[in-house]
């Protein structure tokens, strides 16, 4: 598995934290979904320091063959990444919440389930 990670100091840009993520909710997010060996995208930002990027979680190297969505932060930043990172995953750990409902608190759920949280 890998990881990386890019990201923007927007200071030499137009774009905002705020403007980034209404193009977001506008429908740039919906194209990663069906990216093959993409495990996960965040998307990030860091408002006090003016930063934006994203963390994209892969089965393995990034497919040659495949072809990406476009990078829409680039087209609207205007300029490639200020850096860029990518990591092997040395391991995983899922918080709780991953184990799904029987570990929310609720009348069936035993006392020793919620001392873990």
């Amino acid at each position: 598995m890998r990881v990386d990670v890019v990201w923007w100091d927007l200071a030499r840009s137009h774009q905002t934290v705020e403007s980034l993520e209404k193009d977001l909710r506008d429908g740039s997010v919906e194209p990663w979904h069906e990216v093959k060996g993409l495990r996960l995208k965040l998307w990030i930002a860091d408002r006090e320091r003016g930063r934006w990027g994203a963390v994209m979680w892969w089965d393995s190297d990034v497919p040659a063959d495949q072809q990406l969505p476009p990078n829409r932060a680039a087209e609207l930043i205007g300029y490639a990444p200020d850096h860029r990172a990518g990591f092997d995953v040395a391991a995983v750990a899922e918080g709780i919440d991953s184990l799904g409902l029987a570990f929310y608190a609720g009348p069936s759920v035993p006392a020793q389930a919620l001392e873990r949280r």
